[in-house]
């Protein structure tokens, strides 16, 4: 009886390619559903973002056209017809005392929305990770004087602070200053986080004997370190986002977010607050929009999040 064939190299079979880590993490994230559930809402509203010119020439209507044959002025301006006036030329009903079209201020709601909220993020986890790199791998000094500047900012109420920032800025481009203004505030939690994982690489292994070879420290820190730290902050990053959502979106309800006539959801859940009795369907469009988003990036930082914990793998 022929005796099985070896496996491995001595066999001639080739034994199986290890997967790497980014692989099983993508493995597990394609059957999560959580993920591919918020993946699938954040894929629609950026591509709703993306096209809203083209949706709001398809729909007929600009996001800052007024249409006062759509309003009832004998009722103080509210819509004519039921839910808001919703039509087949309005898909979602006009705004109330202006008539302007409210699919097209959703629309382009989401473009400033995701704009400011991945831009604040990014800002945030750029200079977090730098800062946070700079003071687990240096040390001393450099590390205490980093660190007490991240204890700084985070003493300070950071919503009341922005309100007070975002007030006294000069006029110009309000999404930019909103941008810095919250990216300024949250850049010392990614940091604090790249700080202590830092701290934990810098004396692993690898480094020691990188630095036995005499490789210079800026090599370590970009070819073995900064590897080693992509998980946390993509998990971060992808947490973050939501968190800023909510607080641009908080911004523009309180009238120092984004000026009219920009479109933003706060702005127009701020005013829906005087009309929720009359139209609640105005109201509801842009809270349904918030909760959405909001919801699905938490689902994708926690699948993000689980994937790529080793100790996830025999779950």
């Amino acid at each position: 009886m022929a005796a099985p064939p070896l496996t491995g190299a001595a066999g001639g079979v080739p034994a199986p390619a290890a997967r790497s880590p980014w692989r099983l993490a993508g493995g597990r994230l394609r059957r999560d559903p959580a993920a591919l559930a918020g993946l699938a809402i954040i894929a629609l509203f950026v591509l709703l973002a993306l096209a809203a010119p083209l949706l709001t020439a398809l729909s007929g209507h600009g996001p800052n056209e007024f249409h006062p044959e759509k309003i009832d002025k004998a009722l103080a301006g509210a819509p004519r017809g039921a839910f808001g006036g919703i039509d087949g030329d309005f898909w979602l009903g006009v705004e109330p005392g202006t008539g302007r079209d409210v699919f097209s201020r959703m629309v382009y709601g989401a473009r400033i929305s995701l704009l400011i909220s991945v831009a604040a993020t990014c800002v945030a986890t750029a200079a977090g990770t730098a800062l946070g790199l700079t003071a687990g791998f240096a040390g001393g000094r450099v590390d205490a004087a980093i660190s007490r500047v991240m204890d700084l900012v985070l003493s300070f109420p950071q919503l009341i602070f922005m309100i007070a920032l975002v007030s006294v800025l000069p006029e110009g481009n309000r999404t930019l200053e909103l941008v810095f203004v919250m990216g300024f505030f949250g850049w010392p939690y990614i940091g604090r986080i790249v700080r202590g994982q830092t701290l934990s690489l810098r004396h692993r292994e690898f480094v020691e004997a990188a630095r036995a070879t005499g490789m210079p420290r800026h090599r370590i820190v970009f070819r073995e370190v900064m590897p080693n730290l992509l998980a946390p902050v993509l998990v971060y990053a992808t947490l973050t986002i939501p968190v800023n959502i909510g607080t641009e979106a908080a911004l523009s309800f309180l009238g120092i977010g984004v000026r009219p006539p920009d479109a933003s959801w706060g702005q127009m859940m701020a005013k829906a607050i005087d009309w929720y009795q009359v139209d609640p369907a105005f109201f509801v469009v842009p809270g349904v929009c918030l909760l959405l988003t909001v919801l699905a990036f938490t689902l994708l930082g926690d699948a993000f999040r689980d994937a790529l914990d080793p100790k996830g793998a025999g779950r």
